[in-house]
């Protein structure tokens, strides 16, 4: 549920109240509100100079600050489905937050459609994949959106919260492990990588590796998180899940684990779906009443 440095390296806890230099290549261009329709396509910086992140923005009507999501989508280690993928919408999620007076952005991280740009979170084959690398990746193009975001005068800088699924959901659970200041919650939806290896459902690349990097990023990691998952997930089904979380709690992590019944015809994209906000909505209701 986020940090916007290459190699690995953290960046300042001060750095999350500057605004970020505009990307060579790219002009940063800011969000207006509209009365009429609150959804804007801006451009924002990312790790990577070259490939500022085309990035949706929904806002409330008024002033503000308001407090702030960021919406992380999935991945694929396929490149032309990459190059394909259009914008992130997730538009149940997006006015469920809307109507609850955040202002929602969803950056499309490099590598990805209209984004571009080299991919930076490559998971580096099969059997020996480096999940972690891969979300810690992930996890700076979060944070670069992040920092970027709170410092516009509309946003507000503390209460920030981070979703993602799939892909984007074990992002947000990597920069969970970076305690990143200003943001008070992680919701992963369906988060994990290497599901579906060859399209096969219910096969993980490394399976082993991918609850070994839950391991890694529960360690020091002390912002609140939520897991949620179905049990029809094909590319992480409820026993993968299950250990992923355990490992990330033994290691020190705070997390809120749910596994939902079987929803639709593949309960990975729960996020997606039109009346999935009938399921997940009471239980990030619940959670974010905990998490102030």
């Amino acid at each position: 549920m986020v940090a916007a440095v290459l190699a690995g390296a953290c960046a300042s806890a001060s750095a999350q109240t500057r605004p970020a230099a505009p990307p060579a290549g790219g002009k940063v261009t800011a969000a207006k509100p509209s009365a009429d329709d609150p959804r804007r396509m801006i451009s924002i910086p990312s790790p990577d100079r070259r490939a500022p992140m085309r990035t949706v923005v929904l806002r409330p009507r008024g002033a503000g600050p308001f407090p702030l999501v960021l919406i992380n989508h999935g991945s694929t280690q396929n490149a032309a489905r990459r190059a394909a993928m259009g914008s992130p919408r997730y538009t149940v999620l997006a006015q469920w937050f809307l109507a609850r007076g955040y202002v929602v952005a969803l950056p499309q991280r490099p590598g990805h459609g209209q984004t571009g740009g080299p991919y930076l979170e490559d998971q580096k084959g099969c059997a020996r994949a480096d999940f972690r690398n891969a979300s810690l990746a992930t996890a700076d193009s979060i944070e670069t959106a992040l920092r970027y975001m709170t410092a516009q005068p509309y946003v507000r800088r503390t209460g920030v919260l981070v979703v993602g699924q799939s892909a984007g959901g074990w992002g947000a659970i990597a920069l969970a492990s970076r305690n990143p200041a200003g943001v008070s919650a992680v919701i992963s939806f369906a988060g994990g990588r290497g599901g579906r290896s060859n399209d096969k459902a219910n096969t993980n690349c490394a399976p082993n590796l991918l609850v070994e990097s839950a391991g890694a990023f529960g360690r020091g990691a002390r912002v609140p998180t939520l897991w949620i998952y179905a049990e029809n997930d094909s590319y992480f089904g409820p026993a993968l899940s299950r250990r992923m979380v355990d490992a990330y709690r033994a290691a020190g992590g705070i997390a809120e684990y749910r596994l939902l019944p079987p929803y639709g015809a593949d309960g990975h994209t729960l996020i997606e779906m039109r009346d999935g906000a009938a399921i997940w909505g009471p239980l990030l209701g619940n959670f974010l009443d905990k998490a102030k």
